[in-house]
């Protein structure tokens, strides 16, 4: 059979024509847009698929079988099986790298442990070329004298715990071998390190300096450890709203999502590790998460999912993992389109894409743009690989080329010398599979990160609702009830990965995204710290079963506070039938009717919610003895003291909402879906298209509970002198682009060509002021939303931009917001690039997605 040129097949796809049906989007090449290229459907795509994610440990004493029947929920039909690439000699060209000159200060050459200074408005587009270029040099260098085996083995997991991290690879030559550990939120599986508020808290922060401290912490905390690789962050798009993996993102929404993405990594690599952008793409939900198809058409994948990913390549990370679901019937692992077209094509990626734990299905996934599996082994310890001696063959025998191979080492090798590990990395002390190591006590990386732990934990809280009962001040008497306020029963540890029911404050989900607690501040330990001074008279009733205690316990108080929560997290732990999926979105341990018993007998019932996300509040939401709700997500190791710090107003709210607050589950556009028996490949198409989220409510015209970005402050605050201006292009910008693109014309097919740095420049600078209008000291997060002319077929309201200003009372400041090119374009799927489209653009800037307190217009 000929040799396939894959440069050559790229260049075809990227003119692919993506319908906006769930049609699948060619990976292989030109006669495959035409479905006449023969397809293999292999026995060995399904084989060795596992359900468990990057580092699943065993969970003893949790169940693990999975239950087939869920409410809110659809089943629809399964897809005959995985695409794959035919057998054949594929040869293979590098993709280019970028030749822009840096050009400070918009554009200046940037090495990862010195990025940027964070900005509220961030006008910085960081350069990494020139970095990348000299690691590059060094890695190419290493590898020359490197046998066929040796750079394989450069690419080739050491295999499930045998090793000390949760991933592995062995030391060739002069390069020692990467250590790539777990999670999002701390570093998994040892001790004394610190456990940070999950993604959905710092999201709900909106405040970028928060996202960046916290990015930073985290990689000083895995640098100290010996951590190589960190496994996160994580960006799935929280599509649906019982999605178990949620918490560890986020949030609903592509930009917020793309800029905590970006700052995370920032701060990450800043710290010494090397970050990871997971899970590319789609990964949606836990069940049959290695057994769906996501179907999704090229503008919403472009929009919406890929968006994050493309911020992070901006913010220089070093590494992407794929995926455990298929993308169009094409495993993610394995999707030339996905891999090649988009990540290393269109995004410029010059780091190298690693597989979720267990998540290579294919020995031909090189081909497609796998540069690594993990953990190694095709099940875990199964002792058997796709890449090790198979890929070694495959390199010999000419099915995948030299100079692929050479290309998956150098991307490997490069991303350590990126990040200086060659520069006395310390030596790892992380005994990932024997916690009782003393390894895992060697070294104690927490330093002083509570304090951005607790500072993260407060910010991230949303105030909902307050009719004058907030913030408390020296109350005579208060009582504490339900379990949430409490420490968890036997220890903050209590079960493995946290997949338990959880005995007392939710702090974290359960899954691989966690960490061990070194201690854990309850409510309960806060609160009474604070009634000590206060000379307040504290009670409390933990028992979330008994409802008449629960009320009986409230009478003459003058403020009880009710704590509830509900949990949810990844697919290998099921916990009270929860499959990693939520199975509702109402409160665990009847926190509705708890809540209810406690209002009915006391007309001060603030009610706080600890949550991996939305919930159905609308038994409760108007009762009129409920006189406030704090939502405060998932706080960490200082969970209670951050609570505290809102109810007692040392921190003024300034969280808003990273997702809808629904009236009912079937408001929302998306549903989990079920069913399947242990063969079936599940169908999840993406019919609501760009419509997710508070998009979808605004096109249809539902009216949530509360909206996106949505969130009270103890003050209050005006918006005025609403300004706009047209940034001239610096004299280094491609004006040829430039002027393409205002005369309607989409970006060119290139490498690159969506992180190019004339799409992304300043091109609008937005002024306007913000004066506190109340009484105590505050901050808000202004938050500005594109309106596109109809004839775009985009949501009504779009958000690109939002900052953070801490103002006194009475006092005005004024306030700036800029946009790119790239945030008034639209993805062209004719001309396969980003277009601005014709008509008028509007924008409105306001307090949230449904709070506009100015409007304007783009200049043309």
């Amino acid at each position: 059979m000929a040799p396939w040129s894959l440069s050559f097949v790229l260049l075809l796809v990227s003119y692919a024509v993506a319908s906006n049906s769930s049609a699948t989007i060619p990976t292989v090449s030109a006669s495959a847009i035409n479905s006449s290229t023969p397809v293999t459907s292999s026995t060995t795509s399904l084989g060795g698929t596992s359900s468990m994610s990057s580092a699943n440990m065993s969970t003893s004493g949790v169940a693990t079988s999975m239950s087939t029947t869920f409410s809110m929920t659809s089943y629809l039909a399964t897809e005959t099986g995985p695409l794959t690439l035919p057998i054949s000699q594929y040869s293979f060209t590098p993709f280019p790298t970028p030749t822009l000159a840096p050009e400070p200060p918009i554009f200046p050459a940037t090495d990862p442990l010195y990025p940027p200074p964070v900005s509220a408005d961030p006008v910085v587009v960081p350069d990494f070329a020139p970095a990348w270029a000299a690691a590059y040099t060094k890695a190419m260098s290493m590898i020359s004298n490197f046998t066929i085996q040796q750079k394989v083995n450069i690419t080739t997991g050491v295999g499930w715990a045998n090793g000390l991290c949760v991933g592995n690879t062995p030391p060739v030559g002069d390069f020692p071998g990467l250590c790539l550990q777990d999670s999002p939120l701390g570093v998994r599986d040892t001790d004394f390190v610190t456990s940070f508020p999950a993604g959905i808290t710092t999201a709900s922060t909106w405040n970028r300096a928060l996202m960046r401290a916290r990015g930073l912490a985290i990689g000083q905390e895995n640098r100290m450890k010996g951590v190589n690789v960190a496994l996160g962050p994580m960006m799935n798009m929280g599509r649906i709203a019982q999605g178990g993996r949620n918490w560890e993102g986020f949030g609903a929404d592509p930009f917020l999502s793309g800029e905590a993405a970006y700052e995370t990594i920032l701060g990450l690599q800043a710290g010494g590790v090397q970050a990871t952008a997971k899970h590319y793409i789609n990964n949606e939900q836990e069940w049959k998460r290695t057994q769906e198809s996501s179907n999704v058409d090229d503008r919403t994948q472009h929009e919406i999912y890929a968006h994050p990913f493309m911020r992070s390549v901006m913010a220089g990370v070093s590494s992407v993992m794929c995926s455990y679901n298929l993308v169009n019937d094409t495993y993610a692992c394995n999707n030339n389109k996905t891999l090649n077209d988009i990540m290393k094509r269109e995004f410029g990626f010059q780091g190298f894409i690693q597989s979720d734990w267990a998540a290579t299905m294919d020995s031909l996934s090189p081909v497609t743009g796998l540069d690594m599996t993990m953990p190694g082994d095709v099940t875990f310890s199964s002792g058997t690989s796709y890449f090790g001696q198979n890929l070694t063959d495959m390199v010999m025998n000419g099915t995948i080329s030299m100079e692929r191979l050479d290309d998956m080492a150098t991307r490997i090798i490069s991303a350590w010398y990126f990040l200086h590990q060659d520069e006395g990395y310390p030596n790892v002390t992380v005994s990932s599979f024997n916690f009782y190591s003393p390894l895992n006590r060697e070294v104690n990386a927490q330093s002083d990160h509570y304090l951005i732990v607790r500072e993260i934990g407060a910010a991230g809280t949303v105030l909902l609702k307050n009719e004058g009962a907030l913030p408390l001040y020296k109350p005579k008497s208060l009582v504490l009830v339900g379990s949430d306020a409490a420490p968890p029963v036997s220890g903050p540890n209590e079960y493995s990965d946290q997949g338990g029911d959880p005995t007392g404050i939710l702090a974290m989900g359960w899954g691989s995204g966690t960490d061990n607690f070194t201690y854990l501040i309850s409510p309960y330990e806060a609160i009474q710290a604070r009634a000590r001074v206060d000379q307040t008279s504290v009670f409390w009733n933990f028992d979330d079963w008994n409802l008449a205690n629960a009320g009986n316990s409230v009478i003459d108080m003058e403020a009880a506070i009710v704590f509830v929560n509900s949990d949810s997290g990844e697919g290998y732990i099921t916990v009270d039938g929860n499959a990693g999926d939520r199975k509702n979105l109402t409160a665990w341990h009847q926190g509705d009717e708890l809540i209810l018993a406690v209002a009915a007998q006391n007309n001060n019932t603030i009610v706080v919610i600890n949550s991996v996300g939305p919930l159905i509040i609308e038994p409760w939401v108007d009762h009129p003895n409920v006189t406030a709700i704090v939502w405060a997500n998932l706080g960490g190791n200082e969970a209670g003291n951050a609570i505290a710090d809102i109810l007692y107003g040392a921190w003024n709210p300034s969280g808003k909402l990273p997702y809808t607050i629904a009236k009912s589950p079937m408001d929302y556009p998306a549903q989990l879906v079920t069913g399947g028996t242990a063969a079936d490949i599940l169908s999840i198409n993406y019919t609501e298209g760009l419509f997710i989220d508070y998009r979808w409510f605004d096109a249809q015209n539902i009216t949530p509970r509360y909206e996106f970005g949505f969130g009270l402050s103890y003050t209050t605050f005006e918006y005025s002198n609403l300004a706009i201006t047209k940034i001239l292009p610096a004299d280094y910008a491609q004006m040829d682009l430039v002027q393409n693109w205002e005369d309607g014309g989409a970006t060119p097919i290139a490498e690159g060509s969506t992180t190019a740095l004339w799409l992304h420049m300043p091109a609008y600078k937005v002024t306007f002021n913000v004066k506190n209008t109340g009484t105590l000291y505050g901050g808000e997060i202004p938050q500005l939303y594109i309106h596109h002319p109809p004839s775009a077929g985009e949501p009504p309201s779009v958000l690109k931009g939002f900052t953070n200003v801490e103002v006194s009372p009475g006092q005005t400041m004024p306030v700036s917001i800029t946009l790119s090119r790239y945030d008034l374009s639209i993805w062209d799927v004719v001309r396969q690039g980003w277009a601005k489209p014709g008509g008028t653009i509007t924008f409105s800037v306001g307090a949230s997605s449904r709070d506009f307190r100015l409007n304007g217009t783009i200049p043309s």
